[in-house]
């Protein structure tokens, strides 16, 4: 998000797997190839914000509302709580950051240790090698050096809700854990020295050797509409063994034999006898009280659960998901890509509810029902919440119903909710997330409430729009919404980049949205909203279009341009002239017809304008397409696979902002792309793989993707889809959703098929050689 990463990390893989997934067989239970292909440090290297996937190997089941993690670095706003190129692991951290540039919300840290208590964060940290290490996709494993001699072997496991470790103290002093109430935070990203420190609480009870406390840190209180004074993590840590001492520490200090304890930089401990050898503990978390983390514990790890047990429920959720897709033709790298991505795609929006309620930070209020959060709706609308539709459709009715939720309490639907709104990104894509789901047939939830809240997305604009710009995470404002909706986008077509930023990424993002509305309204029979909508949608994109350029540019109030550079969201001129999904037919006869079309597309690619590290160039490769050029597609999409994705810590060429970088390659590799996802329409590209196999839920057979010798065939020959064969490029939801099959024959040379522009250009058509995977 907002940032870019440089391309030439990604080359940089020698640090691959230095690390290991080799866990131990009483944690690779069940059987599952596909879980352990996957591999949790790919997306995580680099040494910046912008050399980093911003992925952390954690441990936790599918959407999990809190996801356990080594900590290497205290996390803020641009900065993960591991990094790969560290060599100090300081606690294991139950994290709420969602994605990199986003902030920390009430996490739990676990630090063990031995000898003298370390509460300081900088005089904590354990010296660890990769070798020393295993991360898969329900454990991790690491032996750390004690800093007073010996070793200490940490194990981890998670449910949603609760965390496992398991330490092993081999040849140290006297064992002791840390518990972690509050610490001194960074606020925003630009200076690390700027910090605040939020006052939480602390009790030892060791007749139930218990820790318990309460951590209000919220790192994004500084930005968006509602403050969630009351917001708070809590958590409950339960241990195996006796204590045989106890105490608190707070800055610095440490008082032996204190229960309690209020304050900043707060952490309480537990002792172990001096010869112990092994402390569970289990830690519940919760946004409601101490109780409720009590009892998720209770409910999700119970009392004589062992860490083995823990790990085996959690990794046969990932293969309940990863088993449903089979591939055949990938060899090991192609593999770890492929299944690393799915794990990446069902992390977020994460779990808010425990056990039937939720805590909402718009009225402060416990409510009954279900409801997630980390929503990165900008990115992903484009083909994430397609590809979840597709693979965990028992999810989609209570995100959307968490989605109407966040309406009803808050006033609007969520644009970026990290336990609240945090105006993060521009446009109102929640509109899209509930159209397309109403599109492909979902219920489950108040069909009127849903078009109320799009609706009103579309037709009230936010407080004082004519004079706050609502540039990127600024203070002090309320909901930003569709910013510039009476100036002047209603009236007139676009957004004025003189009153508002990213004015025309603004434009082309809520032209879209209109369409959106357009869809659920013509679903529910809303005939005279459906068609202002629809036309407002397939115009406003135009009013932006310099005609004398050939370019799509921001305009001012007064219709005047205001520059090339001017108005962009993680794009530039050239990424968003092509940013008209619902309308590429229009698009293309702007730019003088399929012909033109397809030479400016090379312009784009050939003079290294396309950007794949940022979503707003996801779908520009399979335009080609739509415009009589697929083999210029299945050209282009192979380039970007092979270019921009591979196995390694920097395997991820862009931030993965919560599943789209992935959602991109697997929608790829299965051959078609949701390009406009509300028509509920897929583009084909150019399948990777000699078949795959997906057992989709609720459908009453698999969906069957064959396609012999695509590794090394780009090329698509013919298509046919439940024996029917195609002469378009478009495969429909309805085709695929109950199963079915779909037929590719595969080609090393460019072929026709779908490429009637090249065809009627002659053997002067520009090509270059393509690319195997």
């Amino acid at each position: 998000m907002r940032r870019l990463l440089v391309l030439a990390l990604l080359a940089a893989s020698s640090a691959a797997h230095l690390h290991r997934r080799d866990a131990p067989a009483a944690f690779s239970k069940p059987a599952s190839s596909a879980v352990d292909y996957v591999d949790p440090f790919i997306g995580n290297g680099g040494d910046s914000p912008n050399g980093s996937g911003g992925m952390i190997p954690s441990t936790a089941p599918p959407f999990a509302m809190t996801r356990w993690v080594a900590q290497t670095r205290q996390n803020y706003v641009s900065v993960t709580p591991y990094n790969y190129t560290d060599t100090t692991i300081h606690g294991f951290q139950g994290t709420h950051q969602p994605a990199i540039w986003m902030g920390e919300s009430g996490q739990a840290i676990i630090a063990p240790g031995a000898g003298k208590v370390q509460s300081v964060f900088e005089h904590r940290g354990m010296p660890f090698t990769h070798a020393n290490e295993i991360a898969t996709a329900s454990y991790y494993s690491v032996v750390m050096d004690a800093l007073e001699g010996g070793k200490i072997h940490a194990e981890q496991s998670a449910t949603s809700r609760v965390g496992h470790l398991r330490f092993t103290f081999e040849d140290t002093d006297t064992p002791y854990v840390l518990v972690e109430a509050t610490r001194a935070f960074v606020l925003g990203s630009d200076d690390p020295s700027n910090v605040t420190y939020p006052h939480g609480s602390i009790h030892i009870d060791h007749s139930r050797r218990e820790i318990t406390g309460h951590n209000p840190e919220r790192q994004d209180f500084i930005i968006g509409p509602s403050p969630a004074s009351n917001f708070a993590g809590y958590f409950c840590a339960r241990f195996d063994v006796p204590f045989d001492g106890f105490g608190i520490a707070q800055n610095r200090s440490v008082k032996e034999h204190a229960t309690d304890g209020q304050g900043a930089l707060l952490s309480g401990f537990a002792r172990f006898a001096h010869g112990t050898k092994r402390v569970d503990v289990r830690v519940g978390v919760s946004f409601i009280s101490v109780e409720q983390a009590r009892k998720n514990l209770d409910n999700e790890i119970p009392d004589g659960t062992t860490l083995e047990q823990t790990a085996e429920k959690t990794r046969a959720q990932w293969a309940e998901k990863l088993d449903r897709v089979k591939i055949e033709g990938a060899d090991q790298e192609k593999s770890e890509i492929f299944y690393t991505g799915i794990f990446h795609t069902l992390q977020y929006p994460y779990e808010q509810s425990e056990d039937g309620h939720y805590y909402s930070g718009y009225d402060e209020t416990v409510h009954e029902g279900e409801s997630y959060t980390g929503y990165s709706i900008w990115d992903t609308f484009r083909s994430e919440w397609a590809w979840q539709i597709l693979l965990a459709p028992e999810r989609i009715p209570g995100m959307v119903q968490s989605m109407l939720q966040d309406y009803v309490e808050g006033g609007w639907l969520p644009m970026w909710k990290n336990i609240v709104e945090t105006n993060i990104m521009v446009g109102t894509h929640a509109d899209s997330l509930v159209a397309e789901a109403v599109a492909k047939g979902f219920t489950g939830f108040d069909l009127e409430t849903a078009y109320a809240a799009v609706h009103k997305d579309a037709t009230v604009p936010p407080e004082e729009d004519w004079t706050i710009s609502y540039f990127d995470r600024e203070q002090h404002v309320g909901y930003e919404v569709r910013a510039g909706l009476s100036s002047v986008y209603a009236t007139h077509g676009w957004v004025a980049s003189d009153i508002h930023s990213e004015a025309a990424s603004r434009t082309l993002d809520y032209a879209y949205d209109d369409y959106a509305v357009s869809v659920l309204a013509a679903a529910l029979g809303k005939d005279a909203d459906a068609a202002f909508f629809r036309a407002r949608a397939f115009s406003a994109p135009f009013t932006i279009f310099n005609n004398d350029t050939g370019f799509m540019e921001a305009r001012n109030a007064d219709g005047s341009w205001a520059g090339q550079n001017a108005g962009w969201t993680e794009g530039d001129m050239w990424a968003y002239t092509f940013d008209v999904v619902h309308d590429v037919n229009a698009l293309i006869e702007r730019r003088g017809g399929n012909k033109s079309f397809v030479e400016f597309l090379d312009q784009h690619f050939d003079g290294g304008h396309n950007d794949h590290t940022n979503e707003p160039s996801h779908h520009i490769p399979y335009l080609y397409s739509l415009a009589g050029a697929a083999s210029k597609s299945q050209e282009r999409i192979r380039e970007i696979a092979k270019d921009y994705y591979n196995n390694s810590v920097n395997g991820l060429s862009g931030n993965e902002d919560c599943g789209q970088m992935s959602a991109w390659y697997i929608f790829s590799a299965l051959g078609f792309y949701p390009v406009d996802p509300v028509s509920t329409d897929y583009v084909i590209g150019t399948p990777f793989f000699d078949k795959v196999t997906i057992d989709l839920p609720n459908a009453p057979k698999p969906l069957v993707i064959t396609s012999p010798g695509a590794p090394t065939k780009p090329y698509i020959k013919s298509v046919t889809v439940n024996g029917r064969a195609l002469d378009t490029p478009i495969i429909t939801h309805a085709d695929i959703v109950s199963g079915g099959t779909i037929q590719f024959e595969m080609s090393a040379e460019p072929q026709t098929w779908s490429s009637s522009t090249l065809v009627s250009s002659g053997p002067e058509a520009k090509r270059y050689e393509h690319v195997e995977l």
